[in-house]
């Protein structure tokens, strides 16, 4: 489960506490337009990824100078978020593995697809993008970045995201962290190393939000840790804490 810093954060936490997912941010940064910051031309991610919203850079004008001076500055506001937010930690690793992409809602989509562009890059199997609202018709932009898209509310007469919430104030860089830091000690999903009698076995750790005890599979000849059945076990083990 990824949320979107600051206010898709929150929301990612709820949902990956209903279906005990690990949780952790892909951290995006919009491209305003140099005299309109609100009005996005793109929006860059984690491992330069980068995302243009080609109309907006046409009908404003935009330089590859422009474009370069904005780029490098919210550069440095990506790595210095991923520095405050993780305190650390280092990314998911995403190899092989679902990304359920969250944001609080979803405008013109630059930075959602800047994030489904950042988890492909770092090797996400499955790309699913959740958002509680959206304007309708949203799901065009995300063909081939997302393979599954989620939205309950895509009204007609869409205004901003901010109009759907009773309380839109600014979610705090404090809150990310704090949620954060909960989650990274509460849960784990990561590869490790077993020594044992001399011998390294790979294998895989998974520690669910509320976990009551610890099941450990030791796989003999004929099966493995990548084992369809044994894996269908361990996800309903873990899904029941």
């Amino acid at each position: 489960m990824l949320g979107l810093p600051r206010g898709g954060v929150p929301v990612a936490d709820e949902v990956a506490r209903v279906i005990h997912s690990p949780l952790d941010v892909v951290i995006v940064r919009k491209l305003g337009v140099p005299w309109q910051p609100e009005l996005a031309m793109g929006a860059i991610g984690e491992g330069g990824v980068k995302v243009l919203n080609d109309d907006v850079v046409a009908s404003a004008g935009i330089s590859s100078q422009h474009l370069a001076d904005v780029e490098a500055r919210e550069g440095r506001v990506v790595a210095e978020r991923a520095a405050l937010y993780r305190c650390g930690r280092r990314a998911p690793e995403l190899h092989g593995r679902t990304a359920i992409v969250v944001d609080d809602g979803l405008a013109t989509g630059a930075t959602m697809r800047a994030a489904c562009a950042t988890v492909r890059l770092n090797g996400a199997r499955h790309v699913v993008v959740a958002v509680p609202v959206a304007p309708s018709g949203w799901a065009d932009q995300f063909s081939g970045l997302a393979d599954e898209l989620v939205c309950p509310y895509t009204p007609q007469d869409f205004l901003a995201v901010g109009s759907y919430y009773g309380n839109f104030d600014q979610v705090p860089d404090s809150e990310v962290v704090g949620i954060l830091a909960r989650a990274g000690a509460e849960s784990c999903d990561v590869d490790v190393m077993v020594d044992c009698a001399g011998v390294r076995l790979p294998g895989h750790l998974a520690v669910p939000l509320g976990a009551h005890g610890c099941v450990v599979f030791a796989h003999g000849s004929g099966s493995s840790r990548r084992s369809v059945r044994n894996r269908w076990v361990a996800r309903r083990l873990n899904a029941a804490g």
